[in-house]
Parts: structure tokens; sequence; C-alpha cells
């Protein structure tokens, strides 16, 4: 997990400036896959900076409680930055494929983006399932194709200066086909599996407002960026807006997820 470590850790960096928008926005969608109800003890792996942790913990309320638990200790950090004032919420660093919970601690596990950069993700959602009580329900949501994703035309485009970005960027792909998602989840042996895509267009004032926390370091993209030489940070963001088409006008950038849900 150490690539994967090194990811995650430098995605920590100005995170939220960069996603914050698209992660609040799909969060309902995947807390909806996974049942949450009030009182429901919660498990959000690979939670990032806690975004989708926070919007769970609103719904489990005062007589549940919420874990945001990750690989990196930045985006723990991060985290409990964000969680800290509640008393029902704690965080934890985590291996996904391998977590340290006791057998059957949780009414839901949810997973935002973070199933498709695990090493073995059966493995992983074998350690969902063994940390779930019987009847509890599973949710992950994955992103589907480069054309629906809002920020891999810059991954892609820092990938041809930075080769070591490559990988990272084709992984964010590799479970967007439903049936593929669907046969991971009945394989782990989660029962009445579900499959939803939601699709959302994000409007920016600019291309600027789009490209600028990239241009800041934010996540692993935007690390990568401020790495670059002047000239390829150049024709990074010339390919990145022509890509999306700027006019000079206003931006729009289609953003679509795969949601998957099962019951153990």
């Amino acid at each position: 997990m150490a690539e994967e470590l090194t990811y995650r850790d430098e995605a920590a960096a100005g995170y939220d400036g960069a996603f914050a928008r698209v992660t609040t926005h799909f969060a309902p969608y995947l807390l909806r896959a996974a049942h949450i109800a009030p009182g429901m003890r919660v498990l959000d792996i690979a939670a990032g900076t806690g975004l989708a942790a926070e919007a769970a913990l609103n719904i489990v309320g005062p007589t549940g409680h919420v874990i945001a638990a990750d690989l990196s200790p930045a985006m723990v950090e991060k985290s409990r930055g964000r969680l800290g004032h509640a008393k029902n919420a704690s965080v934890a660093v985590e291996d996904g494929q391998a977590l340290s919970f006791p057998d059957e601690s949780f009414d839901a596990v949810v997973c935002s983006l973070g199933l498709m950069f695990f090493p073995d993700p059966l493995r992983g959602l074998a350690e969902f399932r063994r940390v779930l009580r019987p009847g509890g329900r599973v949710a992950v949501s994955v992103n589907t194709v480069p054309g629906r994703s809002y920020n891999t035309r810059i991954n892609l485009a820092i990938a041809r200066h930075v080769p070591s970005l490559a990988a990272a960027a084709a992984r964010v792909f590799s479970l967007g086909d439903e049936m593929k998602l669907r046969s991971l989840l009945e394989v782990a042996d989660f029962r009445d599996v579900e499959i939803t895509t939601e699709m959302h267009r994000f409007v920016l004032p600019s291309f600027h407002a789009y490209f600028e926390p990239f241009e800041k370091g934010a996540g692993s993209a935007g690390q990568a960026f401020v790495s670059l030489s002047a000239e390829a940070r150049k024709a990074v963001r010339e390919e990145v807006r022509s890509d999306l088409g700027d006019t000079g006008g206003i931006i729009e950038v289609d953003v679509e997820y795969r949601l998957a849900g099962g019951r153990r």
C-alpha cells in the first residue's frame, strides 16, 4: 500500500479547494445507497478530509457514531479538524484491506472514490463485509469515464510530463464498468446489490476558477503540476483549457459517479 499512501498524502494538500464542491454534492447519494439512518454506527473508509463523514454525522444524530478512516495520516488530520467538535465522531488511520475493527462493528460502511485505488479491491470489500453486522449495508462510489471526471483531464495532461502519475490516473476508472462493479460486490458475498449512476454539471465562472486550486498545489495532480517546469505548466494549462472548450466565459464540467450498494 506504499504507493497508495504516497498518493493520498500528496492529495491532502489543498484537497478541499479543488474537490469539496464535488464530494459535497455526491455525498447524499452515497449515504442513501447505504441506507444511513439515525442511531447508526458508520465507518467511512478512504474518508479523505471527512466531507462524507460529516454528512453522515448529520443523519445519524447524537445516538449514532461515525468514524472517518483513511490510509493517509495527512488526510486523517484534516478529518480531525472537520469532525473534532463532535462527541460521536472519531478518526483513525486505517488500511482498508486490513481494518483493525472487530467483526460486526458497524451498521454501514461507505467508501467514496477510494475502492479503485486499493491494490486488491475484493480484499477491501471482504474487510468491509467482515466489520458489518448481519444485515448491514455497504455503499461505494467510483468514477465512470475520463470525460465525466472533475480532475482527470488535468491528471492525464500532467501524466504526459510526470510518468509516475500515469498509473494512478488510469486506476481512477478501473471499476467504472457497471457489470464489473456489480460482480465485484457479488463475489464479495454482498446481497441485493444495486447500481445507480448520478451525473451533475458543475458550472464555474471561468477557467481560472476551475484551474486555480491545482495551480496552488491542490491534490496529487496539483502537487505534480507545481513541480513541473514553467514550460510544462503552460503546456498542461493550455491542453486542459482546450479540452474544456474554454472561450473566456463560464466553464461546464460534467461529473458522473457510479454507486453500488449491497447488504451483508
